[in-house]
């Protein structure tokens, strides 16, 4: 069973395997550790991943970043219109009340919802993992930003169901960051008095910060805050903005009218603002940006921060929050740790430290894997089959929860709603909810605070149905309880709805002694018992359907399929122009003194019909079957060739092999020293027959071979004098590794080793009868 975390990031993810006794982050198959987060659609296939990278540029209306920031919105969202448009080139669509996207894929314009696509983008994470591993993948735990919404969540299960997932865990990254950090500590002081520490990340498009009380065996999160809109790519939009400015004036050119120019712009914004984290001023060069134009300028330091100044002042607030939240005063904190790409900028590192004054900022974590390697030691507790130090996780909710209901008719005055779950509430979380109803009725559950959820989200969460209550016997109201939970997800459910009865039962009368004084018999007693009576309810949420998810999940089975014959049928087609150009250069070079004329002439022609087939219309665009005929087609006159030129070093080879060993077994079949001695001589001598009569059908099949041109199949080949050489090995070894019989011992005497002599009894001890076991040692009680 394989271990996996994922680190799913707006910008590119990474993956985790629990192995070795330790977390390892893997490549991709083009050995890089991180993984873009794009989804591309082509005329026969999709992208995804770096394949989607190599093809952004020249394919952007049809390759989808941020896939991180659309899945749980809807096209209405006010984040996704004036936010995510921005970052998006790919055409914006409604999917079935969720964001989408119309591509162009397969020739004709198709739609596919924001789950989709983080599905496909999770599936080549798992096939990354699989290859790594050589097994299958389908336990994982996923990290995803604490502010994700309850609709969020469910998307992203929905998404990994899709996909063949089975998600354990969505863990936040934060409290992912927290557990890699913690576990790994043996001096983590007692609950009573905690460690502190603050874990700071500002990635590609958001900052999150948490405050986390360790402890022995635990962390317990005591505070969150959030920016879902802060980060490094907003300060490279700042820098693209600006150099588009000065391009108008310079160059007489509008970047931002052209989206590839934009690209490379942003490329070269991303590369100028890693230098200038280490550096005070760097050049800017972008080669043939647009209309053959080679773009080029300077920025220092200072300009930057002027520049990204309104981003910077954004930092402090959330930080300023969280610690607020946490109860503790800057002192009472022990370490502030950061992580994200974006905390390496200097002006972002001083804004951090203008909140925690006084604390020094600590990078002891690896700032790009500590996410990926949180969740993968979040998978490995989890996982039955893995074995980790016992670590409890005490994690919390950012948004307060409340359920509402319809007010009763008879009742005006009763309560509307009650708030269940308050910020900061532990995760995971049962809570019963108690009402007195006489008929059917619902509940919805929502967040008590949308002006906390980012952007436009949908404040509901779910809806919960009782379909029938019991009437009470008396005619009253009756008391339903309704049994809501937030889970490991960070999604709250509604688990169950029940009403209780209570009955009394006659206990059992205890045994009468005194029958025989003539009193009568105490009355037996009565005890009150209380039993649940399950209601039956329905409860709905933003979750798919599971019709829907299975027929999404076929959908995507079906594409996989569809790309893996593409890849495949591009695989033999590459195999057959490789065979092309390389057999035609050997047949004039290394394979010359091994072919016929003739065969040459007929093989150099169905190369040439071959290639030309290649770059007609019907070569460029086939199937695989019409690859793999021609390929074999041309092998079977150019595989004989290819074969003679290697026998000619694997023959040599082979009969040095046998040689080595006839010699071996003669020697040793007409050894005189001792370890043969035991040997019978007709059993030797057989073995110096056998090696004999090998020898000879050997120097005879050197000669017949010497005879033979190079250019016509050989008579000796490597495989039959290996055949040879086996038969040699299992004549020999079973008689010239026969072992030395036992001596024989005379009747009624043993063998030294059998000769043994009692020792005498040391003083004080009682002697023993021959033969006798010893028992346990006895204490002397005089």
């Amino acid at each position: 069973m394989a271990v996996v975390g994922i680190d799913f990031g707006s910008l590119h993810s990474l993956i985790g395997v629990a192995r070795h006794r330790g977390i390892d982050i893997i490549t991709n198959e083009v050995s890089n550790r991180t993984t873009p987060s794009l989804v591309g659609f082509g005329p026969k296939q999709r992208a995804i991943g770096e394949a989607a990278k190599t093809q952004e540029t020249s394919n952007f209306k049809n390759t989808i970043g941020c896939l991180k920031r659309l899945i749980g919105r809807t096209i209405s969202d006010p984040e996704v219109q004036e936010v995510e448009k921005k970052f998006t080139n790919a055409t914006l669509v409604d999917v079935n009340g969720t964001v989408g996207v119309e591509v162009n894929y397969l020739g004709e314009k198709q739609r596919f919802s924001a789950t989709q696509l983080v599905a496909m983008y999770f599936g080549k994470l798992r096939d990354i993992a699989s290859a790594e591993l050589k097994i299958g993948v389908q336990d994982v735990v996923i990290a995803v930003p604490g502010w994700y919404t309850d609709i969020q969540r469910r998307a992203v299960l929905d998404a990994a169901s899709i996909a063949g997932l089975t998600t354990l865990r969505l863990i936040n990254d934060t409290t992912a960051v927290a557990l890699g950090y913690g576990i790994t500590k043996s001096d983590l002081p007692e609950p009573e008095s905690p460690r502190h520490v603050a874990f700071v990340d500002i990635g590609h498009s958001s900052l999150s910060v948490s405050i986390v009380a360790f402890s022995k065996g635990q962390l317990t999160v005591k505070a969150t805050a959030y920016d879902p809109n802060l980060g490094g790519r907003d300060i490279d939009m700042a820098l693209v903005h600006h150099f588009a400015e000065e391009f108008k004036t310079k160059y007489k050119i509008d970047v931002l009218s052209n989206p590839k120019a934009v690209f490379r712009l942003i490329n070269g914004c991303e590369k100028l603002k890693k230098i200038l984290s280490a550096n005070t001023e760097s050049p800017l060069n972008v080669e043939n940006i647009m209309s053959d134009v080679d773009a080029s300028s300077f920025l220092t330091r200072e300009q930057l921060e002027g520049l990204i100044s309104d981003i910077l002042d954004r930092i402090p607030g959330p930080l300023q929050r969280a610690l607020a939240d946490s109860g503790l005063t800057i002192e009472e904190l022990d370490n502030i740790e950061l992580i994200g790409g974006s905390t390496r900028i200097p002006a972002v590192r001083t804004r951090i430290s203008s909140v925690f004054t006084g604390k020094s900022l600590s990078t002891t974590l690896n700032q790009d894997e500590a996410i990926a390697r949180g969740a993968t030691f979040s998978c490995a507790q989890l996982s039955p089959v893995f074995r980790v130090r016992d670590f409890t996780i005490h994690d919390i909710s950012p948004y307060p929860i409340k359920v509402q209901w319809a007010p009763e008719p008879t009742d005006t005055d009763e309560d509307t709603e009650l708030l269940v779950f308050p910020k900061g509430n532990a995760i995971p979380s049962t809570k019963v909810l108690s009402f007195y109803r006489k008929d059917a009725f619902d509940i919805e559950a929502v967040y008590a605070e949308p002006e906390l959820l980012p952007g436009g989200i949908n404040p509901w969460i779910a809806k919960f149905t009782a379909k029938q209550v019991p009437a009470d016997p008396n005619g009253d109201v009756t008391l339903v309880k309704v049994k809501t939970r937030l889970n490991l997800h960070g999604i709250l459910s509604f688990e169950g709805s029940y009403v209780e009865e209570v009955e009394e039962r006659e206990e059992p009368a205890p045994m009468d002694v005194d029958a025989a004084s003539g009193e009568p018999p105490a009355p037996p007693k009565k005890k009150k018992y209380t039993k649940k009576k399950e209601i039956p309810f329905i409860a709905s949420s933003s979750s798919l359907d599971k019709t829907v998810l299975e027929s999404l999940r076929e959908q995507e089975n079906q594409m996989y399929a569809a790309d893996k014959l593409v890849m495949d049928t591009e695989e033999r087609k590459n195999a057959l122009e490789e065979y092309v150009y390389d057999t035609r250069s050997k047949l004039d070079e290394r394979y010359a003194p091994y072919v016929q004329a003739p065969e040459k002439e007929k093989l150099l022609a169905l190369l040439s019909e071959a290639e030309d087939w290649l770059y007609t219309d019907e070569g460029e665009d086939t199937t695989k079957s019409a690859y793999v005929e021609r390929l074999d087609k041309l092998k079977v006159l150019g595989d004989p060739i290819a074969f003679r030129y290697k026998e000619t070093d694997e023959r040599m080879k082979a009969i040095a092999s046998l040689r080595e060993t006839l010699n071996t077994y003669m020697s040793q079949a007409t050894s005189s020293e001792e370890k043969y001695a035991h040997i019978d001589e007709k059993d030797k001598q057989s073995v110096v027959e056998k090696v004999a009569t090998i020898q000879k059908w050997l120097e005879d099949q050197i000669v017949r071979q010497s005879e033979r041109p190079k250019n016509v199949d050989p008579i000796l080949t490597s495989a039959e004098i290996g055949k040879k050489r086996d038969e040699i090995i299992y004549f020999a070894v079973p008689i010239l590794t026969k072992p030395k019989p036992k001596p024989v011992v005379p009747s009624g005497t043993q063998t030294p080793k059998e000769q043994t002599q009692t020792p005498p009894p040391k003083e004080g001890e009682t002697p023993k009868a021959e033969g006798e076991a010893p028992g346990p040692s006895e204490m002397d009680v005089d």
